[in-house]
């Protein structure tokens, strides 16, 4: 069995691969004060719910954008599983050249997405990452990753509005039906929600005419299905995009 650790800003999604199948995942808060010692015991009451045991590991790739988690899950890792991970970084066989002016600057998890959509979908593509961030990532046709575009992320967005503004409370992300609040929360929900469903779709637009051709639009991660059924460009959505990208990945390097 495989195990897949995406360690992001907010959570740390896990996931287990038996013959290349997803069996179990899970999602945990990100916290760079949590031991290796205290990572192992979470995830061991997580094996436990499901029927798995540490030793039924024989493999374990990370990717991950919090520099000061990594080494603290690799330790558990080695510790706990007796195995060194791979982690997803330089020297690691992806099969796609990164065109943009400083490829060491481009995040792990990006690089796994673009793995992940190219093997499942074919290029062209552009890949939408709700995360603590919303990334947007443009494919060519034959790989090529070619650069994108960042924007806060809906939480972060919605979390500055309340401590910035001092009348305006913390509301709850919600779809709204109408976009003219009748009071402030409504108002404030209609604004984030709307909102947020036109900059995803206006960047998309702009991504699609620098590209050309008919790139598909996947989306993924935590957020994803709250604003699918309201933006006119997602096509699709694949919540295990990461997940599945690491186990290509690791498949590309332990042929």
């Amino acid at each position: 069995m495989l195990l897949v650790l995406d360690i992001g800003n907010t959570n740390i999604v896990l996931g287990v691969y038996q013959d290349r199948q997803l069996i179990h995942h899970w999602r945990i808060s990100t916290n760079k004060d949590t031991t290796a010692d205290e990572y192992a015991a979470t995830l061991k009451n997580l094996f436990s719910f499901c029927g798995l045991e540490f030793r039924s590991i024989t493999g374990a790739i990370i990717s991950s954008v919090v520099p000061p988690v990594t080494p603290i899950l690799e330790g558990m890792i080695r510790k706990y599983f007796a195995m060194m991970p791979m982690i997803i970084g330089p020297g690691i066989k992806t099969g796609i050249s990164i065109v943009i002016d400083n490829p060491r600057e481009l995040g792990a998890d990006r690089i796994v997405n673009a793995v992940s959509a190219l093997t499942k979908y074919g290029g062209p593509l552009i890949i939408v990452d709700f995360g603590t961030a919303t990334t947007f990532c443009a494919v060519s046709e034959n790989g090529a990753y070619l650069g994108g575009a960042i924007a806060p992320g809906i939480g972060i967005s919605t979390d500055a509005l309340y401590q910035k503004a001092s009348k305006l409370p913390r509301v709850e992300i919600v779809k709204t039906g109408v976009i003219i609040g009748k009071n402030t929360v409504s108002s404030m929900q209609a604004g984030i929600y709307h909102g947020y469903c036109g900059l995803i779709d206006r960047i998309i637009k702009l991504m699609k005419k620098e590209l050309g051709g008919d790139p598909k639009v996947v989306a993924t991660g935590g957020l994803a299905q709250l604003v699918v059924d309201d933006s006119e460009m997602i096509e699709l959505i694949d919540p295990f995009l990461t997940l599945d990208g690491l186990l290509y990945i690791y498949e590309k390097n332990t042929r």
